[in-house]
């Protein structure tokens, strides 16, 4: 009689999500937008993040005011991306990244505010920063693409709508010390290694059996 070995899980294929790093440089040292995630949350409760959330097909749809620049612009999904950043960052922080526009009739509720307002993202004050790709063994994975801007191209009031607690500019060394995960700490990183002129890589941050690797 021979013994089977146990079949291992399928691994749950990693979700599109674009998180938006705004750095204020008007005092010695960077502050950076972060906040807190509810405790109830399934997805990393009680941690310390960036705006953003999960890529919609409407992202795809929705027409920005201004393009992402020809350097950093690679295809639809880029696009997508970097108008998922600047959404998410609205609803979560009420702080807009955008010019006078059209999204355009197609685009859903979720881009109403905008439309109604006749304003369109900005997505040439965005440059790509990191990318990371959760564990192959974690219940809920996502492939998140991180985009960075200037807190001087923000406009309106920091007035989170509540998915995001404790929201506010926090020193970069203080943000480093608070209750984060390992890939916001590294994304923290690069925007230190940006702050000291290094060149603008965009790193890979991932896992291989569980431990993690980082790609430049």
């Amino acid at each position: 009689m021979t013994s089977e070995a146990p079949l291992r899980p399928r691994s749950v294929r990693p979700r599109d999500a674009a998180s938006l790093v705004l750095v204020d440089k008007r005092d010695d040292e960077p502050h950076i937008l972060m906040g807190r995630r509810h405790a109830r949350m399934s997805f990393v409760p009680d941690a310390f993040v960036f705006p953003g959330g999960k890529l919609d097909a409407d992202d795809f749809i929705a027409r920005p005011a201004t393009e992402l620049p020809a350097s950093v612009n690679f295809g639809p999904k880029a696009r997508a991306l970097a108008m998922a950043a600047i959404r998410e960052t609205f609803e979560e922080t009420g702080l807009l990244l955008t010019s006078p526009g059209d999204v355009g009739a197609e685009a859903a509720q979720s881009w109403a505010h905008f439309r109604e307002r006749g304003i369109a993202p900005r997505l040439d004050a965005l440059s790509p920063l990191a990318r990371a790709i959760t564990p192959t063994e974690s219940p809920i994975r996502f492939h998140a693409r991180f985009f960075t801007a200037s807190a001087t191209a923000l406009e309106g009031t920091l007035a989170g709508s509540g998915e995001l607690e404790d929201l506010d500019w926090y020193p970069l060394s203080e943000a480093l010390k608070l209750p984060i995960i390992d890939v916001t700490e590294f994304v923290l990183h690069e925007i230190a290694r940006r702050q000291r002129g290094e060149p603008d890589r965009v790193p890979l941050y991932s896992y291989r059996n569980g431990q993690p690797l980082k790609h430049r």
